[in-house]
């Protein structure tokens, strides 16, 4: 069976599952989707992809089900406590969840899928929105290197880098790890660019500065979190769309519970933690803005 001949069933149609879809059906894989959004499964069946009418519907027969579902309660409700997914899902199918969740729950996913036959690989992303779009996402993968072999085809149309962490529950380490230097260097990058305005520089000058001397970064390469100096990421329309605040001090907890779980120091983490926690605070519409708007408590 060639590769676009495979049945994708794709649950969680927000804003990195759309574009996710958008690449499947682009590169010529069959593509069921479901969202509890009907809005969104609308969307997605202009972008090229069969609506299904539930979860159920969509994994049924499928080869490969991906999900990519807001936290770790609703990926064991729907996968294993409520609407018991896996159940449906056909023995010998891959489960590959791109949802970003704790190592303990994806342990208990890949448990509950080997128990009934299911390949299963927990695949974290990064790289937000804008790669999600260009279909350059990073994959941090945990699973057995057979789950890991099988998934490269599906993932590879959709993302650029594509690791393998280890085994069962590494992919969501990994993440957070991640996320957390993601959250450290854009609270310093937003930091530094405000105290450079408030002593009179103009911030893409300072930016373009910063960006190619020591203090470079992601931050400053692909997402400045100050209005107008990068015209297509969300500070240039404040703060719309992209990672929300909510979903970075959803990371940030969990990475908290891995380094105490773990007898790891963070002190930088928690720093970062309490800033996030201190910006949601600050309004009532904090939370669903996109994280760069970190920039905000430094004003």
């Amino acid at each position: 069976m060639s590769t676009n001949e495979q049945t994708i069933a794709f649950i969680g149609l927000g804003n990195m599952g759309a574009p996710m879809v958008a690449n499947l059906c682009t590169k010529g894989f069959s593509v069921r989707a479901f969202d509890v959004s009907t809005e969104a499964l609308h969307n997605a069946v202009k972008l090229g992809c069969d609506a299904a009418t539930s979860a159920s519907a969509a994994v049924s027969g499928a080869d490969v089900v991906l999900t990519m579902l807001p936290n770790g309660e609703i990926v064991e409700s729907l996968l294993i406590d409520e609407q018991c997914l896996l159940e449906v899902i056909p023995s010998g199918a891959l489960l590959i969840d791109c949802s970003t969740v704790s190592a303990t729950t994806s342990l208990r996913v890949h448990q509950h899928a080997d128990s009934l036959g299911v390949q299963c690989l927990d695949a974290p992303v990064s790289g937000g929105v804008g790669a999600a779009k260009a279909g350059t996402l990073a994959f941090m993968c945990g699973g057995t290197l057979d789950a890991f072999a099988a998934a490269q085809a599906v993932l590879g149309a959709m993302g650029a880098n594509i690791f393998r962490a280890g085994d069962a529950g590494a992919g969501q380490t990994a993440k957070i790890c991640n996320n957390m230097l993601l959250a450290v260097h854009m609270a310093g990058t937003a930091e530094a660019l405000q105290m450079g305005v408030n002593n009179g520089l103009d911030p893409s000058v300072l930016s373009e500065i910063m960006r190619k001397s020591s203090g470079g970064n992601w931050s400053l390469e692909k997402y400045n979190p100050y209005p107008g100096v990068m015209p297509e990421v969300p500070a240039s329309n404040d703060y719309v769309g992209g990672f929300l605040v909510k979903l970075m001090l959803k990371d940030l907890g969990l990475a908290a519970k891995a380094g105490k779980a773990s007898s790891s120091k963070t002190p930088m983490g928690d720093q970062a933690h309490a800033l996030f926690q201190q910006l949601k605070d600050s309004a009532e519409d904090a939370e669903g803005k996109d994280f760069s708007s970190i920039l905000k408590i430094f004003q």
